[in-house]
């Protein structure tokens, strides 16, 4: 497989390129210029701690639509209830090291060096995290969360945690909002989910995905910024 040259003028990579199941390139490195190339071209960093960097461009691939967001009735209960509340970008570390951490047990993607490669992303105005807080007696907890990547109308979510029951999807559907709010037209998920279909998230191939993210990177008024 020939190594993906996302420091080059960045183009669709040619959905006959990737592989069955969605490997697309081995190598490279995670520097911001290239993990917001790779964005822009719908592939995103995917590997376990020991291997080598792998890129992925999923087929089919899973988006949620703002604006088609479901949320269940025990949802709406607990959005009204304001058990929570949602801050963005305050706490990115804390976000990013929580979902790397919630996953160790099972094996997690987010390895050291990526959570410093986001970081880095996060400083530079590009990652962004949502993050849902609780009082616990008379400390704040830091109840659940998710971050992704901002590039135009596309938000591109990476993972997101929780520590208490309904936590992660409260930060959701903030998020959602936000998006809606601001004209945002896709959120990407990546790979499908259960859990994801049930919040309303639906898999479009790998053709479709690419159209419709040239179409959201042109929205304007979207610059780099913290969002909180």
């Amino acid at each position: 497989m020939a190594l993906f040259r996302l420091m080059e003028q960045p183009v669709f990579p040619p959905p006959e390129l990737a592989e069955e199941n969605g490997l697309l390139a081995v190598g490279g490195d995670l520097s911001p210029q290239r993990l917001l190339a790779a964005y822009e071209t719908g592939v995103f960093p995917w590997f376990s701690e020991g291997q080598p960097l792998l890129w992925w461009s999923p087929d089919p691939r899973l988006v949620l639509y703002p604006e088609r967001f479901h949320r269940a009735r025990s949802l709406q209960k607990t959005l009204r209830r304001q058990r929570f509340t949602v801050t963005f970008d305050t706490a990115f570390a804390q976000v990013i090291h929580a979902c790397a951490a919630q996953r160790h047990d099972s094996g997690t993607w987010i390895t050291t060096g990526m959570q410093r490669a986001y970081q880095r992303l996060y400083t530079l105005g590009y990652a962004h995290s949502v993050e849902c807080w609780c009082l616990q007696g008379e400390q704040r907890l830091l109840a659940g969360g998710l971050y992704g990547v901002a590039l135009g109308g596309c938000f591109f979510g990476e993972s997101m945690f929780y520590r208490l029951r309904d936590a992660s999807k409260v930060a959701l559907s903030h998020l959602v909002d936000r998006l809606q709010a601001e004209g945002y037209q896709l959120l990407d998920c990546q790979m499908s989910t259960d859990h994801l279909l049930s919040l309303g998230a639906c898999a479009i191939s790998r053709r479709e995905f690419l159209q419709q993210l040239h179409i959201a990177l042109q929205k304007e008024g979207t610059a780099p910024g913290r969002w909180s």
